[in-house]
């Protein structure tokens, strides 16, 4: 066994060594080190993306499996259970982006159409507003006077500039058609990984913990406390902000409907879907909804931004503490800080993973505080349980003593 032990400790303090040694060498050379990780991660990203699909995809699996067979006896149902809630699965998020495309897609080419109508009319009735009341302020019936916009003459021009840009753009083509082949690739690559993940999900946890047993007995119980926080709190965040966007793009398109605003499915579908952003994803809807329904009514547009304000106040003191905050458990704070920092650090989608990224953090930090303070504790009670022992050894061996001195 002393064999056995001292064999174990030496591979130990060899690994520890080579693992230093690698360290130092990696920071010596930081930059081929970088460029090398920048590689992997290109050739890893499909890879990453059906990880990352496979994931989500699995939180909704888990509920069609419930609905769809929960403890089946039939073979032929048991047999093929995964491969229909894996393909279940992928046509409930394929109908939820085919609707949103659908709501949004058309009405906003129909404002972009209704806005460069527009742009000639509305200049021209702000000019004529203006020289109305130009009287009272000479400088801008002079600024006004000076101008001499010849629409016409600005359509020519954007005519003859997308016209000499015409080659440029020919010779884009071919790389922005490589650039769109190389995603539609990526993503196949990636959704076929998921696929496989999904279907094999419990053979490959399996092959996962042997890997951990044989490798990493050590930190295997830290390891498991990690993953089981992170995996608890991620999937709770993504069911949280997936109920919490559903509900405020409908509460939106509802409350539009009533106050009788228009594009009000468009709207209410694109906030939602932008409310999968924490705290600030909301507004980047409703600043799409206001420019739209300015090419309708300003006035409306300017009502709207007002009832957006009261209904996301509804959402951040009632609905995201009760569906997104409590199953998360970061304070709101935090929350606000994660979503600046993950934003800066990698745009919308840091936004997006900040705030999990952060709750994982902050309930491990969290636990292991707790257990920390609670040693000491565990110690002194110990300490305690050992003096009242030995002082109940003493007064029993005294108390015999004392015995064998009266029989004498």
């Amino acid at each position: 066994m002393e064999m056995k032990e001292n064999r174990r400790m030496k591979r130990h303090v060899i690994g520890y060594i080579l693992l230093i040694a690698a360290l130092i060498l990696a920071i010596q050379n930081i930059g081929v080190v970088l460029g090398i990780v920048s590689k992997l991660l290109g050739v890893l990203k499909p890879l990453t993306l059906g990880c990352a699909m496979a994931y989500i995809l699995n939180i909704l699996m888990k509920k069609i499996e419930k609905i769809y067979a929960p403890s089946p006896k039939n073979v032929w149902v048991r047999k093929s259970k995964r491969g229909v809630c894996i393909v279940l699965s992928l046509l409930v998020v394929v109908g939820i982006l085919g609707l949103v495309v659908g709501l949004v897609v058309p009405e906003l080419g129909s404002a972009f159409v209704v806005i460069a109508e527009g742009v000639p009319v509305y200049f021209e009735k702000v000019t004529k507003w203006l020289m109305t009341y130009s009287d009272q302020f000479p400088l801008i019936e002079e600024y006004i006077g000076s101008l001499e916009i010849d629409w016409q003459q600005i359509l020519k021009n954007v005519v003859g500039y997308v016209t000499s840009g015409v080659g440029g753009i020919l010779n884009s083509t071919i790389s922005v058609v490589t650039v769109i082949t190389g995603s539609i690739i990526n993503f196949s690559i990636a959704l076929i990984f998921a696929i496989y993940i999904l279907y094999n999900k419990e053979k490959l946890t399996e092959q996962c913990k042997k890997l951990l047993d044989a490798y990493f007995s050590i930190w295997k119980t830290r390891i498991y406390e990690v993953v089981s926080v992170a995996d608890n709190t991620f999937s709770n965040f993504i069911v949280g902000q997936c109920t919490e966007a559903v509900i405020l793009g409908s509460l939106c398109a509802v409350g539009m409907w009533v106050l009788q605003f228009p594009y009000a499915p468009m709207t209410g579908a694109f906030i939602g879907v932008t409310a999968l952003i924490p705290v600030a994803g909301a507004y980047l809807g409703a600043g799409v909804g206001a420019f739209m329904i300015l090419t309708v009514d300003p006035m409306k547009a300017v009502l709207f931004l007002i009832f957006i304000v009261c209904l996301q106040q509804l959402e951040g003191n009632l609905i995201y503490p009760k569906v997104v905050g409590s199953s998360v458990g970061l304070p709101a704070l935090w929350v606000l800080a994660a979503v600046t920092v993950g934003g800066g650090i990698n745009g919308i989608f840091g936004m997006l993973l900040g705030v999990p990224i952060a709750a994982t953090l902050y309930k491990l930090i969290k636990l292991d505080v707790t257990k920390r303070l609670q040693e000491p504790v565990l110690e002194e009670v110990v300490v305690k349980e050992e003096g009242q022992e030995g002082e109940e050894v003493v007064v029993k061996e005294e108390g015999q003593e004392g015995q064998e001195e009266k029989e004498l």
